[in-house]
């Protein structure tokens, strides 16, 4: 077993994070596994040194280790760019120039005689070739193509899913990553070369994860992820997705809930051990 907790250096960790963290932790040595750190710095506009140096901190200090180097993603960037070179020459990607308020309005108003579609894209760029890619331009994924692109009939692979809310095999099909995804951004000018989706699959193949433990938010893009595997012949892991931590009215915690940071409980005097007990790992 090898999992990994890959946080992205844009702010404090939080209770969640902890509890994921620990969690994975936990479930890997409990197999006799492998934990990994993992920085998904690829956001370059809000990634920072200090918040990068704080992850380490907090994570020590929960009495959390890993083997290092740790994989960085801002040292991998040529290797996200060939996965996109690869797609690109496969005619599986195309450049989009749409903004959110365009694809809104596209959807709420589509053209007459327009294709009409499943996903929360409308396929506004869809013709366009990649070597019309324009400066800030999104690279999206021609799902369609995609599809055809696995030459199969019925389910187009799946995954294995062991946590608390979906555990059991879960079957890919067109009509359902059409629904959740569409023609999802694989690659994205301003915050980088690459989507989360794509590089997070990259790294998970280059470190021989097998077992992915993460939030429950992160359910759904997970369809389009094991697509991507299929597509660039990656092993698929096995997927648990876990409960959330949330605040007093319900509301999943955000990086900018500082009074729940690690941080703050480190300065405060709060112990390791009590942290575990907040998050239910006690």
């Amino acid at each position: 077993m090898r999992t990994r907790f890959a946080p992205s250096p844009t702010g404090p960790l939080h209770l969640g994070h902890a509890y994921s963290a620990i969690l994975a932790h936990d479930m890997a040595r409990a197999a006799g596994g492998t934990f990994l750190l993992r920085i998904e710095d690829t956001d370059t506009a809000r990634a920072r040194p200090e918040w990068e140096a704080l992850i380490y901190e907090d994570l020590h200090w929960l009495g959390l280790d890993w083997p290092e180097p740790v994989l960085r993603q801002s040292d991998h960037l040529a290797r996200y760019d060939a996965a996109l070179d690869d797609l690109g020459r496969r005619g599986l990607i195309f450049p989009c120039s749409c903004t959110r308020a365009d694809i809104r309005a596209a959807l709420a108003a589509p053209q007459e005689g327009a294709m009409p579609t499943e996903g929360p894209y409308p396929g506004t760029c869809r013709h366009r070739l990649l070597s019309d890619r324009r400066d800030g331009d999104a690279l999206r994924l021609d799902l369609g193509r995609a599809v055809a692109a696995l030459g199969e009939d019925g389910p187009i692979g799946g995954f294995t899913e062991t946590g608390p809310n979906h555990p059991g095999h879960h079957p890919l099909s067109a009509a359902g990553l059409a629904a959740l995804h569409g023609d999802a951004v694989l690659g994205r000018k301003e915050i980088g070369t690459v989507s989360y989706a794509l590089a997070s699959v990259l790294d998970d193949a280059t470190q021989g994860i097998t077992h992915i433990i993460r939030g429950a938010d992160l359910y759904e893009i997970t369809f389009l992820q094991v697509l991507l595997q299929r597509l660039l012949d990656l092993p698929t892991p096995v997927y648990h997705h876990h409960r959330l931590i949330r605040d007093e009215n319900g509301k999943r915690l955000a990086k900018r809930d500082d009074a729940r940071a690690i941080r703050t409980y480190r300065d405060d005097g709060v112990r390791p051990e009590e942290i575990r007990r907040m998050v239910g790992l006690a």
